[in-house]
């Protein structure tokens, strides 16, 4: 113990605890200076991704624009000055205290606990304690501690606010400055304490000087990329940077239905590109693309924007069970999950129990099931897949690329719950009457229309894009007005805001000369 009875450090621990102090300083301004200079920047989506303790909290300032606006700002400025005062020793215990504070709200937005997982990619894996909690810790202990002179700016200022202190508590003595220094200990700092202290300017440049740099470097990259040949980056075909929209450029709100007790989103999240069936025609390398870029991580991430962007069902195989089982249970997801029972050929019997074992909030006889059991002339196995689903409690239906399997099934007194028929216009160049080529799936629309108008049973319809060669626009806007009560439709999770945004234009619109009512 020192003879003020407060703790003393050896020289190593003076400078280990500088140490300490001066790199998570420097961490925390650098944090929030990237943050206060990027006006794109928000908390939204790792507010919306919590999962802790506090994650009503976190969603409900999420949503709430004013609170969001807040809480970028006090997260942006208060990172920048914890760790300006860290970096220049000012203000170190209150900056340490504050500092520690922020950083266990962001443990417990996404704490790294069992049956708990941040949707964001992280640069390694934690169990319990991560880099938040550490960082917490090292501040706690430099906030508890006796903070040494090493790099402190503020000890050049301790015979300032003596002298303020003493006056505040000897006031007769103001209009005495030779009283007044017999009561301040030293006129100054020595010349050791100047030298710590001092230690922290260059140091303190060296943070300007790279941050600086960095960030000039960056903006340099920034201005080259978009002006280099003339190419515009954002919409050129030769796109040098890629900006989607965000949870915060969400416009509307969806519309729901029902089918049964299920109460759905108009718009359904597809499965295809998430499972790999990607129908991009000639183009052979697709679906092994779309299936290395669709890691378990990359899913949850898209099926946790679509459950934000108000999307409440993905239409899948029961390939893909798995994955939603997974989400449901390590994110507490909710999204629901309608299977197309499609498994090992035409065998109905297993793909319904696989489903229904995994949760499958409904069941239907896959499109090309429902095709080739209709062309064989087996519409018996069609009936019996509709008793098995519904025996399990859940709506039941069937699914077509032709309309002939439609009016088969219904000229057979087969009654599903709901319809998944493909609907899309032909006039794009490449709607060929060329099935094998992987160009068209329905191949009169008009004749679709006019017997779907018949049917009272809900219609989900899907291939509404007909696999990337309609324009979302022209494809949402057809399907609704020509009778669809809910469509299907494959999305990254870059499209997701976007194409929630234009169904709820969409749906905003008039229907007035629809050719069925809502069924749903």
């Amino acid at each position: 113990m020192g003879e003020s009875g407060r703790p003393s450090f050896s020289h190593v621990q003076e400078v280990l605890l500088f140490a300490l102090r001066f790199v998570v300083g420097w961490h925390l301004l650098y944090e929030g200076l990237v943050k206060v200079f990027d006006p794109q920047w928000t908390a939204g989506p790792f507010l919306l991704e919590s999962s802790g303790p506090l994650a009503g909290l976190f969603h409900w300032t999420a949503r709430t624009p004013w609170a969001l606006a807040w809480t970028d700002t006090l997260n942006a400025w208060g990172l920048t000055l914890i760790g300006a005062g860290l970096l220049a020793g000012v203000a170190v215990r209150a900056a340490s205290i504050a500092g520690a504070g922020l950083l266990a709200l962001y443990y417990l937005a996404n704490p790294p606990w069992i049956g708990f997982s941040s949707g964001f990619p992280t640069e390694g894996n934690y169990l319990i304690f991560d880099k938040n909690f550490i960082e917490m810790l090292a501040l706690a202990v430099l906030a508890a501690f006796p903070t040494p002179s090493w790099g402190r700016l503020d000890v050049l200022l301790e015979p300032f606010w003596e002298r303020v202190r003493s006056r505040l508590k000897a006031p007769e003595l103001v209009g005495s400055p030779a009283k007044l220094d017999r009561l301040v200990s030293r006129d100054g700092v020595d010349r050791r304490e100047l030298v710590r202290a001092l230690v922290a300017v260059p140091l303190v440049g060296g943070f300007a000087f790279a941050f600086l740099k960095k960030r000039g470097w960056e903006s340099w990259e920034e201005r080259h990329l978009l002006a280099a040949n003339g190419t515009d980056a954002v919409t050129s075909a030769t796109v040098k940077m890629f900006r989607f929209s965000s949870l915060q450029d969400l416009r509307g709100t969806l519309t729901y239905g029902q089918i049964g007790s299920l109460r759905l989103s108009r718009l359904f999240l597809g499965g295809n590109l998430i499972g790999g069936w990607a129908h991009a025609r000639d183009l052979i390398y697709v679906s092994e693309l779309v299936k290395a870029y669709h890691t378990d991580e990359k899913v949850f991430d898209t099926f946790r924007i679509a459950e934000e962007c108000g999307i409440n069902t993905i239409l899948t195989n029961p390939a893909l069970s798995r994955v939603i089982n997974a989400y449901w249970r390590r994110r507490g997801g909710k999204i629901q999950f309608i299977s197309d029972c499609a498994w090992q050929g035409t065998d109905l019997v297993t793909g319904i129990k696989v489903s229904v074992d995994a949760g499958a909030h409904a069941c239907y006889v896959q499109g090309g099931i429902g095709d080739q059991l209709v062309e064989e002339g087996r519409l018996e196995e069609i009936a019996e897949a509709l008793d098995l689903i519904r025996a399990n409690g859940i709506p039941a239906g069937v699914g077509a690329h032709r309309l002939d399997t439609v009016r088969a099934c219904v000229d057979a007194g087969i009654k599903p719950d709901f319809w998944v028929k493909t609907l899309h216009h032909c006039n794009y160049w490449s709607a060929r009457p060329q099935p094998e080529n992987d160009n068209i799936w329905c191949y009169d629309p008009e004749a679709t229309i006019a017997y779907m108008a018949r049917l009272e049973e809900p219609w989900i319809a899907f291939k509404v894009l007909a696999a990337g060669a309609i324009s979302p626009q022209e494809g949402f806007r057809f399907a609704f007005a020509n009778g669809a009560d809910f469509i299907c439709v494959g999305m990254y999770d870059f499209q997701i805001v976007d194409d929630v945004n234009l169904a709820c234009d969409v749906l905003a619109g008039d229907f007035s000369g629809r050719p069925r009512p809502w069924r749903a």
